[in-house]
């Protein structure tokens, strides 16, 4: 599926190495402002090739607005974002024509679909993220105006959490030809009590399910996570007083629906597959084959996941918003 959202809806388009990545954005509220410039900002985060720690595929990820904006406001009617893409080196993937490689989604797609665009992975490369990102950047243009503030940070790699050591481990991977996998974190403030709903509809399930889309993603916490199972009730339980809660174990989402406290999440992100160490797989012809991956890749996939993440936490934010003016909209008019 390649939309995402009821409210703000998103659908990206585009592979890694054809002309263009980009998104279309149905259901963006009319008359705030917005620049390509604004929107750069949060792509630049994201960018490759920016230093030695991540792929040096070298991809300005420049922005068009080729609708839906008009004298600098949203019209109301449906935004599509292009980014052209100017340094595909598909010559980089001629062996992987007829070989899978490991950990990635190559063989899945031939399976499914009977034919594969093979040339960086092509749909399921991390590229496609680029589009996430600038339709996440809409958003949180529009959720900033409504004191809502998204932050991300790498707070984890291989096992390090000190600054020094997550870079060491990462240009260590590089140097090895190897990969490392990391634990990125999300906060959420400003963010007002009531949105979500119970049941199906849950904050924290749409939440998980939008992480959980990210390639790389292996597992969501939201609060104190797995923490939660070696806790007792009355410790886990956030307290309250007439000055508010006394702790935040439920990570700002209780029955599904926010609590006005900060919305903590965490994400744990796989080492990147493409390695240079000699691995077995087999080829489309069902034979046994031995690859080593060459080309350009992170040695961390968690350190640009950041803004991605940034981005669809925006995303399911936004539609929860939008989805919260249908029942209620007279009454919380900063909605």
């Amino acid at each position: 599926m390649n939309t995402f959202g009821s409210n703000f809806k998103v659908t990206t388009f585009g592979e890694s190495h054809g002309a263009a990545i980009g998104v279309v954005i149905d259901g963006c509220p009319p008359g705030f402002s917005i620049s390509e410039t604004d929107i750069q900002i949060f792509l630049d985060k994201r960018r490759p090739g920016q230093s030695d720690l991540v792929t040096p595929r070298q991809e300005a990820d420049a922005v068009q607005i080729l609708s839906g904006v008009f004298e600098g406001k949203t019209l109301g009617t449906p935004i599509c974002l292009l980014i052209h893409n100017t340094s595909m080196k598909s010559s980089d993937y001629n062996e992987l024509k007829e070989i899978f490689r490991p950990g990635h989604a190559d063989r899945g797609y031939l399976q499914k679909y009977g034919i594969r665009d093979h040339r960086g992975g092509g749909r399921s490369s991390g590229r496609e993220t680029a589009a996430r990102v600038a339709a996440g950047a809409v958003a949180r243009l529009y959720l900033q105006k409504k004191g809502i503030i998204i932050s991300g940070s790498l707070i984890e790699v291989h096992g390090d959490k000190n600054p020094d050591a997550i870079e060491k481990a990462i240009r260590d991977a590089r140097d090895t030809g190897e990969s490392v996998g990391g634990i990125v974190q999300l906060q959420v403030s400003g963010c007002p009590a009531g949105l979500g709903d119970p049941v199906f509809g849950k904050l924290d399930a749409r939440i998980a399910y939008a992480m959980m889309g990210i390639g790389g993603v292996k597992a969501v916490e939201i609060g104190s996570g797995v923490q939660a199972s070696k806790m007792i009730g009355s410790e886990h339980n956030d307290q309250m007083t007439p000055e508010g809660y006394c702790s935040n174990h439920a990570g700002g989402i209780l029955g599904g629906i926010s609590t006005g406290q900060e919305i903590l999440v965490r994400l744990s992100v796989k080492p990147t597959p493409s390695v240079r160490t000699l691995q077995r797989t087999i080829g489309t012809d069902g034979y046994e084959k031995t690859l080593s991956v060459h080309g350009r890749h992170d040695p961390c996939i968690a350190v640009r996941i950041v803004p991605v993440a940034e981005a669809m936490m925006a995303l399911v934010l936004m539609d929860v918003l939008l989805e919260q003016r249908k029942i209620d909209p007279d009454k919380k008019p900063g909605f």
